[in-house]
């Protein structure tokens, strides 16, 4: 049984599991204020759909662009921690800018500057988890890392509820709290030692395609057209919240939907590790497009309830093995590079997806939002099923 367990958690070092810490913070103070965001957008400044989807969506394009720039300024300076430090600084920083906002432009602007953060930090944050395992275990490292992000997101929508009803705080103040996680996972980032690599030849800052292989940008292709669809989960809550749920009842069932989400990491990071990559991500993209699907038509607590667990499946797949993916595409000194221009492809679509979304919601009806959303998850399967290889030649790198 002890042998069992080494073998199923060997091959991560110290600084994975610092990485994990780091994740874990720094999403308990991303995620405590995330549901209650669309409410404070609707409810306190009277926003509208449209607003939410253009600031989320506007939101995740800055944090995958940046993140994409940040890769690689890090491979041109071959340094990964200080970059992330400086990151990890400014999300936590803006956090109470949100709750002194009184007009929705300031919460973008607060928004815009946690994204700025998120995105300088994440691509070398991800070289580095890359780095902290070898290439035999570098699913379980993202996995690791997976787990400490995702629980996170599930601690701290269940913190903001203990703070609001139990704590009687006001949602404005939620966003001040939200500072406190945040300082913590700077802290766990300083504590990270990087290893620096010997080159010969100091390498230039070349923003060509040409550096990425064919099949790299043909997963970056597959993933373009699957992300057209992929909206904020913004529209996830708003749809709960708009079938009658309480705001309570909401932000737990988000909660548990990250909770899953975290305890399918690891396992399926694992998994792509001894079975292949591609496999298990192709089950994550039909996951969604059930989830998606049953979204566009359930107004039942409780299969919203399931439908949230299922797609927490997907979230946790998706995030864990798409990255690890993307890095095996790629030689070692463009890691972060690769899952930067990973990440910002997801942002991008995400943008023109959640723009869609909330005109769609607005406009056409809620359901929309899911249908339009499965078409381009069925569209972007196909095109990853047709064009993406199982393997690399830079996976043994």
């Amino acid at each position: 049984m002890a042998k069992a367990k080494k073998s199923y958690f060997s091959g991560l070092t110290k600084d994975s599991y610092y990485l994990a810490l780091t994740s874990l913070f720094s999403d308990i103070s991303y995620e405590i204020l995330y549901p209650v965001l669309p409410i404070f957008l609707t409810q306190v400044l009277k926003g509208s759909g449209s607003i939410v989807g253009i600031i989320d969506g506007i939101a995740l394009a800055t944090q995958n662009i940046v993140q994409g720039f940040s890769g690689t300024i890090s491979d041109k300076l071959q340094k990964r921690k200080p970059i992330a430090l400086v990151g990890y600084s400014l999300s936590a920083l803006s956090k109470p800018l949100i709750g002194l906002s009184t007009i929705w432009q300031q919460v973008l602007g607060a928004r815009f500057i946690d994204r700025v953060g998120a995105g300088t930090r994440s691509a070398p944050r991800d070289a580095l988890i890359a780095s902290s395992a070898g290439e035999e275990n570098r699913g379980k490292a993202f996995g690791i890392e997976g787990i400490g992000d995702n629980l996170g997101a599930f601690l701290g929508p269940l913190l903001g509820v203990v703070l609001l009803y139990s704590f009687d705080l006001q949602i404005r103040q939620i966003f001040y709290v939200a500072f406190i996680p945040g300082l913590l996972s700077v802290l766990m980032i300083a504590l990270v030692k990087e290893k620096n690599r010997v080159t010969k030849d100091k390498p230039k800052l070349n923003l060509s395609p040409k550096k990425f292989s064919r099949n790299f940008w043909k997963y970056i292709l597959a993933t373009a057209i699957f992300g057209l669809g992929n909206s904020s989960n913004a529209f996830l809550i708003l749809q709960t919240k708009d079938i009658g749920v309480t705001l309570e009842t909401t932000i737990i069932i988000y909660a548990f939907f990250n909770l899953v989400a975290a305890l399918v990491s690891y396992p399926s990071g694992y998994m792509s590790d001894k079975f292949g990559r591609k496999h298990i991500l192709l089950f994550s993209f039909l996951i969604f497009i059930a989830s998606y699907l049953g979204f566009s038509v359930s107004r039942n607590v409780i299969l919203i309830g399931f439908l949230f667990i299922l797609y927490g499946v997907y979230q946790g797949i998706f995030r864990s093995v798409g990255k690890a993916f993307a890095t095996d595409f790629v030689p070692q000194d463009l890691r972060a590079s690769g899952v930067g221009w990973y990440s910002a492809t997801i942002g991008l679509t995400g943008l023109f997806a959640s723009i869609i979304a909330g005109q769609l919601w607005d406009h056409l009806g809620h359901s929309s939002v899911f249908i339009f959303g499965t078409v381009f998850a069925i569209l972007g399967t196909l095109a990853f099923v047709v064009l993406v290889p199982q393997k690399s030649r830079h996976q043994l790198n």
